[in-house]
């Protein structure tokens, strides 16, 4: 989705890594509200979470009507260039705030 202040309709972060500061701020948020946030539509947010999901970078627990989800953060990146980074290291990058963890780090 190409909003007026982009140029030309692209963008540096991909819809995938749009997806995964809703979930690192809030693991029981809602398709609607990530679709929201990203700019995309519902079902494309469906879609991403699913290719997430099946990929291994995100775990979906189903917990009473809603889901939970968890980013596995040591999962090393899938493009080349990325090689021997985590996706742990691509949130904190990119300063995605996530909810505070046992040990305090926010992880």
């Amino acid at each position: 989705m190409s909003t007026p202040d982009t140029p030309q309709g692209w963008r540096f972060v991909t819809n995938h890594t749009q997806v995964l500061p809703c979930i690192a701020r809030d693991p029981g948020v809602r398709l609607r509200d990530i679709a929201d946030v990203a700019g995309i539509t519902e079902r494309a947010a469906q879609r991403i979470l699913s290719d997430l999901v099946d990929a291994g970078f995100v775990t979906r627990e189903r917990v009473g009507r809603r889901n939970h989800y968890r980013i596995n953060r040591d999962l090393e990146m899938r493009h080349p260039a990325q090689a021997g980074h985590d996706i742990g290291a691509l949130i904190d990058l990119l300063k995605f705030p996530g909810p505070a963890a046992p040990d305090g780090q926010g992880r």
